[in-house]
């Protein structure tokens, strides 16, 4: 069957079979499949991340401040308590007074890295990061966004 499809404003002719089609399908579901392992994967290596101490020089991971996975309230070395990282990656950007600045997660996450735990920052698109951000982002699923506060 002949079919004609407007593309970016270019017309398209193709011809489609049932063998086309059913593989086009499969294209279709495999790259969905892919993206969604790809997802999966970053964040369970976020995950793991965040628990390892391999991030800092203090033998501290995130999750000695972030209790729970970053899941449940948490505790500064000071005493003072902190809120859970639930919904924390929907408030990003904003502004950090201490910072002076507007900041990303990924910002924040470096902050974290190089202040509480002594450890080297990481490069902004670097696995590590993406992974990290990956959970943390997966901690805030189905939360409204806010940006302004």
């Amino acid at each position: 069957m002949k079919k004609e499809i407007l593309l970016m404003g270019y017309k398209i002719r193709f011809l489609i079979s049932t063998l086309s089609a059913s593989a086009l399908l499969w294209c279709v579901t495999a790259s969905a499949e892919t993206s969604t392992n790809a997802m999966q994967n970053a964040i369970k290596n976020g995950s793991t991340l965040f628990a390892s101490t391999s991030l800092g020089s203090r033998g501290n991971s995130c999750m000695t401040c972030h209790r729970g996975g970053g899941r449940s309230e948490g505790i500064l070395p000071n005493g003072k308590s902190i809120p859970s990282l639930i919904g924390a990656a929907a408030t990003f950007p904003h502004y950090n007074k201490r910072a002076g600045q507007v900041i990303t997660l990924d910002m924040q996450v470096n902050s974290c890295i190089k202040n509480a735990l002594l450890g080297k920052q990481l490069p902004y698109n670097s696995k590590k990061m993406v992974a990290l951000v990956s959970y943390l982002t997966s901690l805030s699923q189905g939360k409204k966004i806010n940006i302004i506060r």
